[in-house]
C-alpha cells in the first residue's frame, strides 16, 4: 500500500437493530469525505481529528456533545481527549460541564497549559476562561442520539462515544475521542475516553480511538495496549487490536476501536453489536458501515 492521508471515524460501538441509522450513515459518509479532502489539501492530522469530533458532538446523532444523556443527578458531564503522535503530547477533560465542545476544551488543555488532564469544576472554569462557548441557553439543545430510547437514559452501562484517527500527508498521526459517558452514570464517573493510553493514543507508529464500556477498556489497557503490542511484540495492527478487545470481553465489557498506522493501514474492529464507522482518503473509496 502507498501511504497517504487517511481518516477513520467512529460514532460509538453498539447499535439498536430496531432503529434506522440512515441519517448516521449519511452524516458519517459526508464527514469522512470532507475531512479526507481537508487532509489532501494539506491539513494536519490533529486539526482533522479535532474538526471531525467537534462536528459529531454538534450533530446530536451520537452519545457525545448534544447527544449525551444526563447522569443520575440530571446533569450532563462530558469527557474528551486528543493526542498528537508527532509531538507525543495530549490534552483531556473529564467530567466537564456546560461546554459546547468538549474536544475543543481538551485541545485548549493541550495548547494552553502544561497539563494533560483537567477534571470537574476546574475543567469547566478553565474552559470558560479560555473563551470556549457554553451550552446554548434554552430548551431543545440536547437531543437523543440515534438508536437511543428514553428508557436507555436510566439503563446502567448503556454507552456511546465518538472518535477520529488520521494520518496526514506528512505522515503525522493523531487521535481524538469524546463522550457523554454511560447513561445513568454516577456523578463524577469517568471512563476511558479522557485518559490518554486508555481511550485515546497516538505516537509515531499508530493512532487509536476506543469506544465501549470504559471500565473494561481501562482495565484492559485500551489504546495504549494496542500501541505497546505493536511496538514491543511486533504485532500487526489487526492482531494488536483484536488481542486488546479480547481482554475487554474477558473483563465483561464490549466495544471497538478505530486505528491507523504510519503506513496508512486502517483497522476498524469491534466486539459488540455493531459499531458506527467510516473511512476515507484520497484514492480510497469512502466506506461506511454500522454492523
Amino acid at each position: 500500500m502507498t501511504a497517504g492521508p487517511v481518516i477513520a471515524l467512529h460514532g460509538g460501538a453498539g447499535v439498536n437493530p430496531e432503529r434506522d441509522y440512515a441519517e448516521v450513515e449519511s452524516h458519517l459518509a459526508a464527514l469522512a469525505a470532507r475531512m479526507a479532502a481537508r487532509l489532501a489539501a494539506g491539513a494536519a492530522a490533529l486539526d482533522a481529528v479535532c474538526e471531525a469530533v467537534k462536528d459529531m458532538e454538534d450533530s446530536g446523532l451520537y452519545v457525545a456533545g448534544r447527544g449525551s444523556g444526563p447522569n443520575r443527578a440530571g446533569a450532563h458531564e462530558f469527557d474528551a481527549s486528543l493526542m498528537c503522535g508527532a509531538s507525543g503530547r495530549a490534552g483531556a477533560v473529564a467530567a466537564i460541564q456546560d461546554v459546547q465542545s468538549p474536544i475543543a476544551a481538551a485541545r485548549a488543555v493541550l495548547e494552553q497549559t502544561p497539563h494533560v488532564l483537567l477534571a470537574g469544576e476546574g475543567a469547566t472554569r478553565f474552559a470558560r476562561a479560555a473563551g470556549l462557548p457554553p451550552i446554548p441557553a434554552g430548551a431543545g439543545w440536547f437531543r437523543l442520539a440515534a438508536g437511543v430510547l428514553p428508557e436507555d437514559l436510566h439503563a446502567m452501562q448503556a454507552h456511546g462515544t465518538v472518535g477520529a484517527v488520521a494520518r496526514d500527508s506528512a505522515g503525522r498521526l493523531a487521535a481524538a475521542t469524546s463522550t457523554g459517558g454511560t447513561f445513568g452514570k454516577l456523578p463524577g464517573r469517568v471512563g476511558d475516553t479522557p485518559i490518554p493510553g486508555a481511550g485515546t493514543w497516538a505516537d509515531a507508529r499508530v493512532a487509536v480511538s476506543c469506544t465501549g464500556l470504559g471500565e473494561a477498556f481501562i482495565l484492559a489497557g485500551g489504546a495504549g495496549d494496542v500501541a505497546a503490542r505493536m511496538r514491543y511484540g511486533g504485532a500487526s495492527l489487526e492482531e494488536a487490536a483484536d488481542a486488546m478487545l479480547a481482554r475487554v470481553v474477558a473483563l465483561g465489557g464490549d466495544g471497538g476501536l478505530i486505528a491507523v498506522d504510519k503506513d496508512g493501514r486502517v483497522a476498524m474492529r469491534f466486539r459488540s453489536q455493531g459499531m458506527k464507522r467510516a473511512v476515507a482518503g484520497p484514492g480510497r473509496e469512502t466506506q461506511v458501515a454500522i454492523t
